[in-house]
């Protein structure tokens, strides 16, 4: 049975920085596409951050140059470092992986087959 689990989540000051971690267990994502997405309360699931299995990164406006995403896949983890965090992304973040593998570019937001069951961040001002 295939598991994400997020981590890492907290309440930090505007300016402050947090690093979110995603295990996966029961299969190998190391060719897969990953991915975080974020939903604050009474909004939409939104788009974060992406990673090919390859390495490529994409991003949300909102967050480019101050939200990395990156993989270790010896420890089957995908990361997001979030840095000079602002209210506005306070949320709950999923991560999600792809079934598919060997994608050259991400997919859809609805195309993601797993799920992490979700971290809560609070950026206080």
């Amino acid at each position: 049975q295939v598991q994400l689990v997020d981590t890492g989540g907290g309440l930090v000051q505007a300016g402050g920085s947090l690093r979110l971690s995603c295990a996966a267990s029961g299969r190998t994502f190391s060719a897969h596409a990953a991915a975080w997405f974020r939903q604050a309360p009474g909004k939409e699931r939104q788009f974060v951050a992406a990673i090919t299995w390859s390495g490529s990164t994409y991003y949300a406006d909102s967050v480019k140059g101050r939200f990395t995403i990156s993989r270790d896949n010896a420890k089957n983890t995908v990361y997001l470092q979030m840095n000079n965090l602002k209210p506005e992304d306070t949320a709950v973040y999923y991560c999600a992986a792809d079934a598919v593998a060997y994608r050259t570019t991400p997919p859809g937001p609805r195309e993601y087959t797993y799920w992490g069951q979700g971290t809560q961040v609070t950026v206080s001002s």
